[in-house]
């Protein structure tokens, strides 16, 4: 089953930032939005987390939670939270699992190379834990105001 709009968001359960193990219905009862980004301390991931970074405050405003996912192991995750002051929780998916559930563990190519990895995503989860919003193959640039405005307008 690969993540679809409309219907309950995959559950996953993976090791955090801060040492806890966090499932997706832990948050419950507020919106998400769940990220899925390649790799920690890359120039492209380290503009996506610092613009979340920037309006943690307004998401926060909207009743919505901030989930990073890659899969880094949990130790790199905390070195970027620390590097960049981070408000948010990271989650280490190293087997992929939760990637792969969401649909964003992909075939790659770079410089003729091909390799599987994260497709840049974001997935937008209502209180009641269904998918309402999903945008794929994320150009990071305006990226956070528009998922910020999707949630102001339609789950505020």
């Amino acid at each position: 089953m690969t993540a679809a709009v409309g219907q309950p968001a995959p559950e996953f359960r993976l090791p955090a930032t801060g040492g806890a193990e966090v499932s997706l219905s832990d948050f419950r009862g507020r919106n998400v939005l769940l990220y899925f980004y390649p790799k920690d301390m890359t120039p492209t991931c380290t503009n996506q987390a610092c613009d979340l970074r920037d309006r943690a405050d307004e998401f926060g405003g909207a009743d919505a939670v901030i989930l990073g996912i890659s899969p880094d192991p949990v130790k790199q995750h905390e070195k970027f939270i620390g590097k960049y002051g981070l408000p948010f929780l990271l989650l280490s998916d190293e087997d992929h699992a939760a990637a792969e559930a969401y649909g964003v563990w992909q075939l790659k190519k770079l410089y003729g190379r091909e390799y599987m990895g994260i497709e840049r995503s974001t997935f937008i989860i209502d209180k009641n834990g269904v998918l309402v919003k999903q945008w794929r193959k994320v150009k990071v640039k305006g990226h956070v105001d528009q998922a910020l405005q999707y949630i102001k307008e339609h789950l505020s």
